[in-house]
């Protein structure tokens, strides 16, 4: 459930326009009605019922009008303001509605990057399909030798008159077999820097010579996958972009990845805090409870307040982002305090649980598995979108202007 706290709630109102306030007030009547009319939610490694269940909620947010709220209108949205995005998103986890989940990719990477960099006919044919939740989308990005260093990518596409032929091998593709299409890095130009030889496609995940295999995680589910390319056909009409441009395009999607798409795991560990207080309170300890040892209240207070700020830097990169069109580095220093922030916040919660932190169920500590599942999460956050050691370099460079790590060299 959300928060019971009126820090999230009244004093953030303090911040809003009155039209902000009535947008809320008007978002949150709709979703009173919304959230319920919904069938339950498929279980988590029933990924193609999940996946119809993202696209039945898409279809209604795109109905009642609050799909997309700041996209252009032209394109189903609503040309919203970003803090009016950040309102909706706050809302509706407020309401317990369904998370993006396998719309995550279309919807806040791959879209926003075409609306970026599209051309009119690619912003036309596939902006209103991924609005409306018709079609999903992946990410071709990282390879086994190409993580952190994804410029290292090596997956190949040559040019055989009006397609590129790709072969190679991406790995971590979230949804890649429940979607219709992935956001592709290929390398173009071999003779050039790394940087400056990679382009960006758009490839259909049901194209002749796709080998798509899940990977199974430690909690169980299978959202992500490796995918082995064997001379795939793309059209070169699906480049975003020029050729070889790819590296600069990415950036663009790295930079909504970065800098919007974490909106979600920020709540969630706001509510998470509360979730570890009230444990806190139930689990025996010492004749009395957790809640009682002033070095678990001291360092839950701590993560609250270092979670406080990155929700007073995410209105920050939203205000960046309404002036520039793009989220800036500023999103490299948000994923960096949030991951850690994460840890800190599982870390309390361990300390909380005690022994039940050794199994997913607990019979002695209801409530005990969320936060082991968190602790496992909170890895998955601290990777995904760029390592915490990647996030580090780019405050380095780009913000403090410290000169780049020179190349490692063996002795």
């Amino acid at each position: 459930m959300p928060p019971p706290d009126s820090r999230y709630g009244d004093d953030v109102d303090l911040t809003h326009s009155a039209a902000e306030r009535a947008l809320a007030d008007e978002l949150r009547a709709w979703l009173a009605d919304a959230v319920p009319s919904l069938p339950p939610l498929p279980a988590h490694d029933d990924l193609r019922a999940r996946r119809a269940h993202n696209g039945l909620w898409q279809k209604l947010l795109h109905q009642g009008g609050w799909a997309g709220l700041s996209w252009p209108v032209e394109y189903g949205g609503r040309g919203a303001s970003p803090t009016d995005e950040l309102i909706f998103l706050e809302e509706c986890f407020r309401a317990d509605a369904p998370a993006v989940d396998s719309n995550f990719v279309g919807l806040l990477h791959a879209g926003p990057t075409i609306m970026v960099e599209g051309t009119p006919e690619q912003k036309a044919r596939w902006l209103p399909p991924i609005l409306r939740g018709e079609e999903v989308w992946c990410q071709g990005f990282s390879e086994p030798g190409a993580g952190s260093d994804l410029a290292a990518l090596a997956t190949r596409a040559v040019r055989d008159g009006d397609e590129y032929v790709v072969t190679g091998q991406k790995i971590w593709s979230s949804y890649a077999h429940v979607a219709d299409w992935c956001e592709l890095l290929v390398r173009t130009d071999t003779d050039v820097p790394k940087h400056k030889g990679i382009t960006w496609i758009a490839m259909r995940m049901d194209s002749p010579g796709l080998d798509i295999r899940p990977i199974e995680t430690i909690m169980g589910s299978g959202e992500f996958c490796e995918v082995f390319l064997d001379e795939v056909r793309i059209p070169l009409a699906n480049r975003v972009g020029a050729e070889n441009d790819g590296w600069r395009v990415a950036m663009v999607t790295l930079s909504f990845e970065r800098g919007t798409a974490f909106v979600g795991e920020l709540l969630s560990a706001r509510r998470l805090v509360h979730h570890i207080a009230e444990l806190a309170r139930l689990v025996p300890r010492a004749g009395g409870s957790a809640w009682d040892d002033a070095g678990i209240r001291r360092d839950l207070a701590r993560t609250a307040a270092h979670l406080d700020a990155c929700w007073s830097l995410t209105k920050w990169n939203v205000s960046e982002a309404a002036r520039s069109g793009i989220p800036g580095v500023g999103g490299s220093v948000l994923k960096l305090q949030l991951a850690e922030s994460n840890f800190d916040l599982v870390r309390v919660g361990m300390r909380v649980i005690d022994h039940a932190r050794v199994a997913l169920e607990d019979a002695e500590i209801a409530g005990a598995a969320e936060v082991v599942m968190e602790s496992l999460r909170a890895f998955a956050v601290a990777t995904g979108g760029g390592t915490l050691q990647i996030q580090r370099n780019i405050i380095a460079e780009r913000i403090l202007g410290l000169p780049k790590e020179p190349p490692w060299t063996s002795s």
